[in-house]
């Protein structure tokens, strides 16, 4: 949409004419609306509106920027800033863990020595991580990820925040994980297939065994989808 003004400039600076300092023009304009957003630009006697996209406003008032991440914990397979904070995708080696299954709070916690696969925990600072686990390293974004073979977890992989103490520092993010006490709680099925009502049995079923049986593992996405989700 196109217009005409007249030549009195719309904007002028509010200070004394006798200080012979020249009008600043208005060049740009930006309305947000509720549900829109709308650019007005002023190019002589041309006026021009249109509407515009807010994300494309963002990102060109956000390319001059320049931020780092700082020091990354080890194994960082990528680093995103969002909303609600930084993010730190964290690779850890498949390796057998000492895990604690608390089920009665009148008796001992059940103790195991289980191997698990590659994991992903996806972690912001004060949060419960994201958790999921892999058949090997990922190397490319379409590289399958597969639902965790742990209690505590959400079925979209979002652990129990009530039974972790999660630190604010960044390299020890996953470990309260694993020395918290599990329970049977969140989402216990699906997440193996010889075992698809209740993943605690694959844990008594792979208690004492040196590796994990990466083909029991339960399909959930795939790298991107980890990317782009909205956590």
């Amino acid at each position: 949409m196109t217009g005409t003004t007249n030549k009195t400039p719309i904007f002028s600076w509010a200070v004394p004419k006798e200080l012979g300092i020249p009008a600043d023009p208005l060049r740009l304009r930006l309305d947000f609306h509720h549900q829109s957003t709308v650019m007005t630009y002023f190019q002589g006697d041309i006026v021009t509106t249109k509407q515009v996209d807010a994300m494309d406003v963002a990102h060109a008032l956000a390319s001059d920027l320049s931020f780092g991440s700082g020091l990354l914990p080890s194994d960082t397979l990528w680093w995103q800033n969002t909303r609600r904070g930084p993010v730190f995708a964290l690779y850890v080696e498949p390796k057998i863990w000492k895990l604690a299954l608390q089920e009665d709070i009148k008796k001992p916690p059940q103790r195991f020595n289980i191997p698990l696969p590659g994991l992903i925990f996806l972690c912001t600072p004060g949060q419960a991580p994201w958790v999921y686990a892999l058949k090997k390293r990922p190397t490319k974004e379409t590289d399958i990820v597969y639902r965790a073979p742990l209690a505590n977890i959400f079925n979209n992989g979002r652990s129990c925040p009530a039974v972790i103490n999660i630190p604010p520092e960044s390299r020890a993010w996953y470990s309260p994980f694993f020395v918290s006490f599990f329970s049977a709680t969140a989402d216990l099925s699906h997440r193996s297939k010889k075992y698809p009502k209740n993943v605690l049995q694959l844990w008594k079923y792979l208690e004492g065994k040196k590796k994990f049986p990466v083909n029991d593992l339960v399909e959930h996405g795939t790298i991107s989808d980890l990317m782009t989700m909205a956590m």
